[in-house]
Order: structure tokens, then sequence, then C-alpha cells
């Protein structure tokens, strides 16, 4: 804890500043317009970020300065809802922290974006998680180093009022699938409610597979769909995801700079109907590449017709498959991908809470996240839906 402490007046100035701008930002959002507007409960990782700027990411025992340094929040969980909020959704999250400065300052910050934080978990012992965010400026990577919150989330932390309000007029679930023994609480009750849910499935994780039964949308890291289907190729993966998966609409693999694939569903033709294409999903993929103009930098997107998809050794299922590309950010202009795909996430929220197709929703996404890559930290630069370079995606 001794960084943590090391760094009390920056996460004093954190939680003042976070204060300060709550009244302001509140204002925003009236009574009326609250009703009107889409819920999305989301649950998951929270934590304070510690970020530092470096010339160059340090060799074993070396010490160097760091260029610039900044405290402020973050957590996949945290940031997605964080976005979800700016782009205009009525935002919750359930997630727990230590009363300690930095979980103060957590729950300030969430606040202060309008995020409803009222069904938060509270401990009054241990600490608040942190992560240590090491940005290097020569390669803009960043490196982190996470320190979980003690004590840990455990279903006896909520009770079924409280999971019942949580839910209560919700349109859509997210998960990260962190503190995966409550969230799956939260998740089957929603399941119950007809209510649908998102996960991010970052990597292979205990629970992953309760949580992949339970979803209508799933968001993939690179790795994670051959991880888990040991399926030969990406595409291939997506394919047997669908298959193994029925309750699943549609699912996103992101590629950072290269943009992501998404595999949709179709619900409309019938399974048996002998007049849709088969294509193999390998070879539909190298066409939907071919028909990508690479001198556009804006983010864009390609699809296919609804077709039968055909995967070697794996199946067919009828659907759409889409490729989108992320934007061409002038080298100068990019500053740090921390959060970048937690903000896609929050984008891809606000997209299906109001009801965008997938050519606007993709480039939409892709663009907020590029946004998000131009200041230090995962919520510095997180748009709001008037920012004018988002209205060219809007439709």
């Amino acid at each position: 804890m001794t960084a943590i402490h090391s760094t009390s007046t920056m996460l004093s100035t954190f939680i003042s500043s976070s204060s300060r701008s709550t009244a302001v930002r509140s204002n925003m959002l009236s009574p009326s317009n609250l009703i009107e507007t889409p819920v999305v409960l989301g649950f998951g990782g929270v934590s304070v970020d510690l970020l530092a700027t470096v010339a160059s990411f340090p060799n074993p025992d070396d010490k160097i300065r760091s260029t610039s340094m900044k405290v402020q929040g973050g957590g996949n969980a945290g940031n997605a809802l964080t976005c979800a909020a700016r782009l205009g959704l009525n935002a919750r999250l359930i997630s727990k922290v230590a009363n300690d400065v930095q979980g103060r300052g957590v729950l300030e910050e969430l606040r202060a974006d309008g995020v409803d934080v009222s069904f938060f978990v509270v401990s009054e012992e241990g600490n608040s998680p942190f992560t240590y965010v090491i940005v290097d400026n020569q390669t803009k990577t960043r490196t982190c180093i996470h320190t979980p919150g003690s004590p840990r989330m455990t279903p006896d932390d909520l009770t079924t009022s409280t999971v019942s309000s949580a839910l209560n007029g919700v349109q859509l679930a997210y998960f990260d699938v962190r503190l995966h023994e409550t969230a799956l609480v939260v998740a089957h009750e929603a399941n119950k409610r007809g209510i649908p849910i998102l996960i991010d499935a970052e990597r292979l994780r205990e629970g992953l597979d309760e949580f992949l039964n339970l979803s209508d949308y799933v968001m993939c890291s690179a790795k994670l769909p051959q991880a888990w289907t040991k399926a030969p190729t990406v595409s291939s993966a997506l394919v047997s995801m669908l298959l193994r998966l029925p309750k699943v609409k549609f699912v996103i693999v992101t590629l950072g700079a290269d943009g992501c694939i998404m595999l949709e569903r179709s619900i409309t033709v019938p399974a048996d109907d002998a007049t849709i294409e088969e294509m193999d999903v390998d070879n539909l993929l190298k066409l939907l590449k071919q028909k990508l103009d690479c001198g556009q930098t804006a983010p864009t997107c390609v699809s296919s017709g609804i077709t039968r998809l055909q995967a070697k050794g794996v199946g067919s299922v009828c659907g759409r498959l889409f490729l989108g590309t992320a934007e061409k950010i002038p080298e100068p202009e990019l500053v740090d991908t921390t959060g970048a795909g937690d903000a896609f996430i929050g984008a891809i929220l606000y997209a299906i809470c109001t009801n965008r197709p997938p050519e606007q929703m993709l480039p939409f996404a892709a663009q907020v996240a590029a946004i998000s890559c131009r200041a230090l930290g995962a919520r510095t630069g997180l748009p709001r839906l008037s920012d004018p370079r988002l209205t060219p995606f809007l439709g």
C-alpha cells in the first residue's frame, strides 16, 4: 500500500475534482429524461488507475522517470458504464470497494459521470482495487499491474431485494465476468426476467462457461474464441460459438488496430431454406477483406448477406458476417490505448439499447474507442454523444 499512500495528494485531488463536477453533470439529466432513457446495469471490476507515462518501458533493474502522471478510476465495468453514461444511457453499476481514500474517489468519479452507484457494496475494512498502468510513449502500449480489492465480494454481500431493485426497469445487463460467484446470482435473475445479457469474454476465467450460456451478446478478445472452442481460425471459432450457444444473437471479436469481426445469427430464415447460399466462413472473410477501402481512415464496415456459413469440422450456421475497421489514428494524436476495449463495449451497449443496426453500430463503437485513445487514461477522452466527431456515425 506504500504506493497508494505516496499518491495521497493526487487521490485527494481526484476526489475533490470529481465532487465539484457532480452537480454540473447531474443538471444535464432531469427526472423526465431519466424515465425515457434506456437503463443498462453493469456488474464487474472497478479500480483506481495509477497511470505513469514513460519514454520507453524500463529494462530490469532500471531507474527511470515518468513523463506524466494521472490518478483516475478504472476497471472494465467502471470504464464501460462511464462510457455508456456519457453517451446518454441511464447507467447503474454494481461492484465493491472499501471505505478508503481510493474507494471514495472511485464512487465520486462515477457519480460525477452520472453512473448510479447506489447498489455498490462498501466495506469498512480492507482495501479498494488499484492498478499500476505504465504507458510506453515509444511503442504506444500499456502494461497493467493489478491489485485486487479485499475483502472479495461474495453473494452474501447482496440481498435478494437489492438484486431485484437493481434490475428494475433494466433493458440490458452487462458483465465483465469478474467477481463471478456474485455476478452469476445477478445474471441468473436477469435471465429469469428476460433481460438481455452482454458479457465481456476477455479471457478464459472461472464461471465463463455459465456466463456464455446465459448471454444474448458476447464480446471477445482476439484470442478467446479459439481458446474456448479449439477451432483452427477465428472465423470458424465464431461459427462454433453460435452452434454451442443457441441463445446468443451475435459474437464480436475485437482486434485492436485491425478492427473487429462480428457474426450475427439469422433468426428470420429457416435453417432448412435451400435458397440460402452456403459459403466457407474463412473464404467469406477473405472476400470481405478485399472489399475494404485501404485508403479510408475513418472506421467503416462491410458485411455479407444472409449466408449459411460453413466451418470445416465444425458445422454451419445461418447468419451474416461483418468486418469492421478501426480508425487510423495519426501517430501524434495517439496517446494511450488503456480502456479502448471498454470504450468500444460502452458504445455497443448504447447501440443495442437504441436499436442501431450492425452497419452503424460497429463504426460508431470504433470511433468512440479511437477518441478515447487520444488522452491519458481509460476515461479522460471518453466522448459525449454531442461530440461532433460522432455525428457522422449516428445517421
